[in-house]
């Protein structure tokens, strides 16, 4: 890859869930350079901030992508720099995370409202169900959920509830659409929060960019399946002439 892959973490659980398949990427070709980058640290809901915050943060001219809401954020990012941004990759990552009445394959709202509730009485708690989610659909959910939650950052509770605004607020179909470097999108067959259904729903919408799902693997399948995921990449980033 002759421009460096920059990976968001997603939300709560910090970039631990990512470096498996760091490892496995490098693996494959040690002269990728991937850097794994935190989501920001803002207390306020407010989607432009953080965009402006990456944008300031971030290298330029090099790769985008992320997990779930870090995959939302990034797909936003490259549509906003264009063809500074030589490519995006995300992972289970929906264009909208919570449904809406012209995208249902999310999260129903009531369930989301809940969740948030939730993490407003208790941000700890909130983050250990959060990790047992993740990893529903995995081979062995409760070893995987455990290891999602050790590696977790200490939890913040006005930064997680001001990410999970973010991620109900953003709605990436228009900057997907916009977007006109490659793109890689990865879903879980088995994914507990981002329902296989938007896989086909995103391809509907995109038409001519790359989706793949990964059979039998649940939310945090990165974690769960690197070498898998990294075999996909890696043959995507050699179909697009950038390996």
């Amino acid at each position: 890859m002759r421009n460096p892959l920059i990976l968001l973490a997603g939300w709560g659980l910090g970039s631990a869930p990512l470096q498996p398949l760091v490892a496995a990427l490098q693996g494959l070709d040690p002269h990728l350079r991937i850097q794994l980058e935190p989501l920001p640290a803002l207390a306020q809901a407010d989607v432009p901030a953080w965009l402006d915050e990456l944008d300031e943060r971030l290298p330029q001219d090099c790769w985008l992508g992320g997990w779930s809401l870090g995959g939302m954020l990034a797909s936003a990012l490259a549509a906003r720099r264009g063809e500074r941004c030589r490519g995006l990759l995300t992972l289970a990552s929906n264009a909208c995370f919570v449904a809406r009445s012209d995208w249902p394959a999310a999260m129903p709202a009531e369930t989301f409202a809940l969740f948030r509730d939730a993490c407003a009485e208790s941000a700890e708690a909130t983050l250990r169900r959060f990790a047992m989610l993740c990893a529903q659909g995995s081979a062995e959910p409760r070893a995987l959920g455990r290891l999602l939650f050790g590696g977790a950052p200490q939890p913040d509770a006005a930064q997680l509830l001001a990410g999970l605004e973010v991620l109900a607020e953003l709605d990436s179909r228009q900057a997907l659409q916009a977007f006109v470097g490659p793109q890689l999108h990865l879903f879980a067959a088995a994914d507990g929060l981002v329902p296989a259904a938007a896989a086909g729903e995103l391809q509907s919408l995109l038409g001519d960019v790359e989706t793949g799902l990964i059979e039998a693997a649940s939310h945090a399948f990165m974690l769960e399946r690197p070498h898998e995921v990294a075999a996909a990449i890696q043959a995507f980033l050699h179909e697009v002439g950038d390996d």
